[in-house]
C-alpha cells in the first residue's frame, strides 16, 4: 500500500507486478528504486534472476495472427513460464540452442519449413523438450505423432485444450498452474 501510494499508482498495479502479470515501464522502474532507496540496477537484476528461473515456453506459426490469439491463452494456462512467439523457425531454433525450452507449441505448415522437422530439429538440441502440435488440418496427426511430439491441438486454442495436452506431456514441466 506505501509504494502505491509513493508512486501515485493504484494498489492494484503493484499487485500485478508482484505477482508478474504486469510489468512497470522504465520511468516506474526509476521511481520505484528511488522510493525503495535501490541502485535500478538492484531491480533489474532481481528481475533477470526471476525470468531464468521460469521455465522457457515457445509457440512458433508463420501466421502473426495466430500468435496474436494463442499467446494470450498460453499466458492464461501457464503463468509461471517464459513464453515467446515465433514466426520464423530459424529464431526458434537460434532461441531452443541458447536456452532450455521445456514446452513448444509448433504448427505444422510454415511455408518453407515444415513443423514436424523443427520437432525434430527441437528434439535433437533438447531430447526431453515436450512438443505440442498445432494444426487446422486433422489429418496431420498421424504425421505428427511419429516425430516424438506428446500433444496435438487444432486451432485455434483455447484455455480448456491446452490444459488438457498438458495433462499427456511426457516430462516433468515446472510451469503448470
Amino acid at each position: 500500500q506505501r509504494l502505491s501510494e509513493l508512486l501515485f499508482v493504484d494498489r492494484s498495479t503493484v499487485v500485478r507486478w508482484e505477482t508478474g502479470s504486469r510489468l512497470p515501464d522504465a520511468l516506474l522502474i526509476a521511481r520505484i528504486a528511488q522510493a525503495l532507496g535501490v541502485d535500478v540496477s538492484v531491480l533489474l537484476g532481481a528481475a533477470a534472476e526471476k525470468a531464468a528461473e521460469k521455465p522457457a515456453v515457445i509457440m512458433v506459426d508463420d501466421e502473426r495472427i495466430i500468435l496474436a490469439g494463442g499467446m494470450p491463452v498460453l499466458e492464461e494456462v501457464l503463468p509461471d513460464a517464459a513464453i515467446t512467439g515465433f514466426t520464423r523457425p530459424s529464431e526458434a531454433l537460434a532461441f531452443a540452442r541458447e536456452n532450455r525450452v521445456a514446452l513448444a507449441f509448433l504448427d505444422i505448415e510454415m511455408g518453407k519449413t515444415s513443423g514436424l522437422d523443427l520437432c525434430r530439429e527441437l528434439l535433437a538440441i533438447h531430447p526431453r523438450t515436450n512438443v505440442i502440435f498445432l494444426t487446422a488440418y486433422r489429418e496431420y496427426s498421424f504425421d505428427a505423432w511419429e516425430t516424438g511430439a506428446c500433444g496435438f491441438l487444432l486451432k485455434p486454442i483455447s484455455a480448456e485444450s491446452v490444459r488438457k495436452q498438458l495433462s499427456h506431456l511426457r516430462y516433468p514441466y515446472g510451469g503448470l498452474a
